[in-house]
């Protein structure tokens, strides 16, 4: 372990951080009391067997306590506000009851998930109305991996994961169980779920005072739905399972002290090898895995996780027992199978910014198929970003229904800590993203930003995965549809009806 090199800096092209939007809002440390650290409860199956795992999964309203004061009125799955993890075992074959409680319709989208398409993977063309209820069945067959649940109905997914509907789910397998990890949930295998937010009068969230097409942005950091946490630390090794869960914040975490720690898995699941840093960033929806080790510290000590120089958790060190465990210089195999012969490179060219955003110069439509690729073949995927380095972003890439390979970076290796499997990219202004992607479900699926306003704004675009033999028929969903719907469950007309992006 102490003879891996140890990465020091961001790696993305610092000029094009958000840092430097216009429309930037930096974080602030919170001057309301520090509060324990949030850990979401296991959610409960409703029945497991041998092969079976069958769960109810509630889009619902509530009030939270985030601050001194007033509660918050907010939105979570199965919780008030974010929701309670759920986890999948690899191999089972899952049953979901998804219940909308919400005032308006809703959808369930499981981002980094392996599943059929449209209804299943839950993008905007499977919305669940208000009280009612809708069944999803699939088998999981996938790698151990850390992805969550967020709302995804266009064009108001901004609006909803702003309110709170987001949740972490975690895969697990046979493989990642025999890793030397920690994996005691709670104790020391810890979800953070990395967000920001700006509180009104009352301490309310007011979504259409802030909105900003090139992202939301609040100047409270809010983790796991707690302003100011603290974490007591009883175990010397941590693992911590962070996701960006940002409408648009990029977070450029590092450890007082400079402290190490060693990445193990992103979006798609364990790392091929353990990577160490101090440094590391993360892009909205990319998810990180690492393992922070306190053998340096006594009990008394405290350990500040932060975004640049604002504090995010405060590690309280209490006595543990002394942890000798070390991490193997290989951890697990990853797929990389070969590209099929004769097929095209797909290209998808991300341009603009605030309302002008778009993909291959088009707006999203729901009725439009952008590109296709067939069910189990190999196929080069070239992702650009056309912004300018001094004035642009970096334009976070996802693809529904697949865990890619990164290939290179304008031609160039991909970054020490993208070898492993990943659904979402950060992309350079003026670069270019290579990524070696297949499928194993049918369906219509979505590629985007992932800057939420972004993709609700018209940087989305949607694909299909089918099967020659046996050619399917998709009824999709359109907008006029969706925005009516929406008109009535908000008491307007549909021509007073004020969602961002609707026009796209």
């Amino acid at each position: 372990m102490a003879d891996r090199k140890v990465y020091t800096d961001y790696f993305f092209d610092e000029p094009a951080f958000n840092t430097h939007d216009g429309g930037y809002v930096p974080l602030k440390e919170p001057d309301s009391p520090q509060e324990k650290l949030r850990i979401p409860a296991l959610l409960k199956p409703d029945k497991e067997t041998d092969t079976d795992m069958y769960y109810t999964v509630i889009a619902q309203t509530g009030e939270t306590q985030l601050l001194p004061g007033a509660k918050t009125k907010t939105w979570g799955y199965n919780a008030s506000i974010l929701g309670q993890t759920i986890v999948f075992k690899d191999g089972k074959n899952i049953h979901i009851t998804l219940k909308n409680e919400l005032p308006e319709l809703t959808t369930f989208h499981w981002h980094g998930l392996n599943v059929p398409g449209p209804i299943t993977d839950g993008g905007c063309h499977a919305p669940v109305y208000p009280g009612e209820s809708t069944q999803i069945n699939f088998k999981c067959n996938q790698v151990a991996a850390t992805l969550w649940l967020h709302a995804h109905p266009c064009p108001a997914t901004a609006q909803h994961v702003w309110k709170g509907l987001a949740t972490t789910v975690i895969v697990q397998d046979q493989t990642e169980s025999q890793l030397p990890f920690p994996r005691n949930y709670g104790v020391n295998d810890i979800p953070l779920v990395l967000q920001d937010r700006n509180f009104h009068e009352n301490n309310q969230l007011d979504y259409m005072a802030d909105y900003d097409p090139d992202g939301i942005q609040g100047p409270t950091p809010m983790i796991n739905g707690t302003i100011n946490p603290y974490f007591d630390v009883t175990t010397q090794r941590l693992r911590l399972r962070i996701l960006d869960g940002a409408n648009r914040r990029e977070w450029r975490l590092h450890f007082s002290d400079d402290l190490k720690f060693t990445q193990i898995a992103s979006d798609g699941g364990v790392l091929p090898e353990p990577v160490d840093f101090t440094h590391l960033m993360l892009t909205c929806a990319e998810r990180a895995e690492i393992i922070v080790d306190f053998s340096g510290y006594k009990p008394g000590d405290e350990v500040t996780l932060y975004s640049d120089d604002v504090p995010l958790v405060r590690f309280r060190i209490h006595q543990f027992a002394k942890d000798d465990t070390t991490l193997p210089d290989h951890l697990v195999n990853i797929p990389d199978p070969d590209v099929t012969p004769n097929t095209k490179i797909h290209q998808v060219v991300m341009a603009g910014m605030d309302e002008e955003v778009e993909i291959n110069g088009k707006k999203f439509d729901m009725q439009r198929i952008d590109d296709k690729q067939q069910v189990g073949s190999v196929e080069y995927w070239d992702v650009s970003n056309t912004n300018d380095k001094t004035g642009g972003m970096i334009h976070p890439y996802h693809m529904h229904a697949t865990q890619f390979r990164i290939v290179s970076r304008n031609g160039h290796e991909p970054y020490p800590n993208e070898h492993g499997l990943k659904d979402t990219v950060g992309v350079n202004p003026g670069e270019t993203v290579r990524l070696k992607v297949w499928f194993d479900k049918l369906g219509v699926f979505m590629n985007h930003c992932h800057i939420l306003e972004h993709e609700d704004g018209g940087m989305m675009a949607q694909f299909e995965v089918y099967d020659p033999d046996h050619p399917k028929t998709y009824k999709l969903m359109d907008m006029d549809t969706l925005m009516t719907a929406f008109a009535k469950e908000r008491g307007v007309k549909k021509e007073d009806l004020n969602i961002p992006g609707m026009h796209m």
